[in-house]
C-alpha cells in the first residue's frame, strides 16, 4: 500500500470523512503526484521540499484555479505530510509555509423570506408523486438547514413527530436533534401516502426517486435550482443557499448565535459568524431606508 493510500484509509476509516470530502483529498493528492511526476520524472515523498510545492501553486494559478481551490489543495498537500510526519516518514512538512493567494471573502448568499413563504404556500407543486416530494425537499432544507447528504438520508424514523424534531447524522458521524416547523408533519405524511402508493414497497431511505431508489445529488440539485429560480433571481441555486438562508433567517429574527451553530452542526463558532456579515448589511441597509438621517452625507 502507497503511502497516499495508506492516508485516505486514515481518513476514512479512523477521522470517519465524509466519502464525499476523502474523494476531494485523493483527487488533491492525485493532481500533486502529477505534477511531481512532470517536474522531477518521479514522486518521492522524502523529496518534496517548499519549492517545489510552491511551483505547484503556480501552476494551479496559471490555470485559472480559484485562491480559495488552491487553498483547500494546498491544506490537503499539509494534512498528507502531517500524518507522514506523526507516522515518523518524513521529518519536516514542505507545505507548512507556503504562501497562499488571498481568498476575498464573499457573504453567503440567501434568498428573501417571502420569495421561499410565495414558493411553498402559493400552490407552486401538482399533486403528483414528484410535487409532493419536491415541496417536501424544499421545506426540509429550509425549515431545518440540513445538509444536502443528512437530507439524503433521512429515515422515516428519524422523526419525532410528536415533538416536531428530526435526529440527523451530520459530519464525522455526529449526531444532532433539530426542530422543524409544524408544517412538515403535514407534508411528510402527504408524502409518504403518495410514495407508498406510487413505489409500491418499503424502501431504506424516506427520500427516493420514481423507482424506489434514494434520491441522487444531482436530482436534489435541479429540485432547488428548478424550483429557487421561480420566486428569485439569485445567480447560485443550490441546497446549501438554502442552509445560508435557513441561518440567515433565524440570526434576522434575533436567535442566538451559538444557538444557530448547534443547530447547523458547525464545530467552532467562526463558520457561524459569516451570517452575522449578512444580517448586518441587511440591518444596516434597513436602517438607512428607515431612519431619518439614515442615509444623509455629511
Amino acid at each position: 500500500m502507497s503511502y497516499q493510500e495508506s492516508f485516505i484509509s486514515f481518513l476514512k476509516y479512523e477521522k470517519r470523512y465524509s466519502d464525499h470530502t476523502v474523494t476531494a483529498y485523493k483527487n488533491d493528492l492525485d493532481q500533486f503526484v502529477d505534477f511531481c511526476t512532470i517536474m522531477v520524472g518521479d514522486f518521492n515523498v522524502q523529496e518534496v521540499d517548499t519549492k517545489l510545492v510552491r511551483g505547484w501553486v503556480v501552476s494551479l494559478m496559471e490555470n485559472d484555479l480559484s485562491p480559495r481551490s488552491v487553498g483547500r489543495k494546498v491544506t490537503s498537500l499539509k494534512s498528507f505530510y502531517n500524518y507522514l510526519m506523526k507516522e515518523q516518514v518524513v521529518v519536516s512538512n514542505p507545505a507548512i509555509n507556503v504562501p497562499l493567494p488571498k481568498i476575498r471573502k464573499k457573504l453567503p448568499n440567501f434568498v428573501e423570506e417571502n420569495s421561499l413563504s410565495h414558493l411553498l404556500d402559493s400552490g407552486m407543486f401538482d399533486n403528483s408523486f414528484a410535487g409532493i416530494r419536491d415541496k417536501f425537499i424544499i421545506s426540509l432544507l429550509y425549515g431545518t438547514g440540513i445538509r444536502l447528504a443528512e437530507l439524503r438520508a433521512l429515515k422515516a424514523s428519524d422523526f419525532d413527530t410528536a415533538g416536531y424534531l428530526i435526529r440527523v447524522l451530520g459530519k464525522r458521524q455526529k449526531e444532532r436533534v433539530i426542530p422543524y416547523p409544524r408544517e412538515i408533519n403535514h407534508l411528510l405524511e402527504e408524502y409518504v401516502s403518495v410514495k407508498d402508493k406510487t413505489i409500491g414497497f418499503k424502501t431504506e431511505f424516506l427520500l427516493v426517486t420514481e423507482k424506489g431508489k434514494q434520491v441522487y445529488e444531482k436530482l436534489v440539485y435541479r429540485v432547488v435550482k428548478n424550483n429557487l429560480a421561480k420566486v428569485t433571481s439569485l445567480e447560485k441555486k443550490s441546497p446549501h443557499v438554502l442552509r445560508h438562508t435557513f441561518a440567515t433567517h433565524l440570526l434576522n429574527k434575533g436567535a442566538d448565535l451559538n444557538a444557530v451553530k448547534e443547530l447547523l452542526g458547525h464545530s467552532n463558532l467562526a463558520a457561524t459568524q459569516v451570517y452575522t456579515h449578512t444580517t448586518f448589511e441587511k440591518l444596516h441597509e434597513s436602517y438607512k431606508q428607515a431612519h431619518p438621517r439614515g442615509g444623509k452625507i455629511d
